[in-house]
């Protein structure tokens, strides 16, 4: 089991990595992907809904990416790829859907709050005040 150290923001700085060097499976939802030397992050949209698919670029000794991502390295990650001021969501799939293939996880950026999800500071979101 691999133990990885809490690192500053600083230390985790991703790049944008150029489209000639972006995997070679022609998806053509992927509109950015994003490295450090601890993380790729693929971004996809598809139907005006944005994912943010993020695993690490280690592997164990399985020849699977290495696991535990934090929220704090996905908050990281999420801001870094420019939707710090935006909501995502993590996907529990019902038990009939679960694809678990690789070491990965997974964010939707949400354009609007849906109402009863997440935690804001007290603020005004259109005029609303949300609590």
């Amino acid at each position: 089991m691999s133990h990885h150290t809490q690192q500053s923001e600083d230390d985790m700085k991703l790049r944008k990595v150029p489209k000639p060097e972006w995997p070679s499976d022609d998806d053509k939802t992927r509109v950015e992907v994003w490295l450090n030397d601890r993380f790729l992050v693929q971004v996809f949209e598809r139907r005006d809904v944005t994912r943010l698919s993020v695993n690490r670029v280690t592997t164990n000794g399985a020849g699977r990416w290495e696991d535990n991502i934090t929220w704090d390295d996905l908050q990281i990650v999420k801001r870094q790829c420019g939707f710090g001021d935006m909501l995502a969501v993590e996907v529990y799939p019902e038990d009939r859907d679960v694809v678990n293939d690789a070491n990965m996880r997974h964010l939707w950026v949400l354009d609007y709050p849906i109402c009863g999800v997440g935690w804001t500071k007290s603020r005004l979101i259109d005029g609303i005040r949300v609590d």
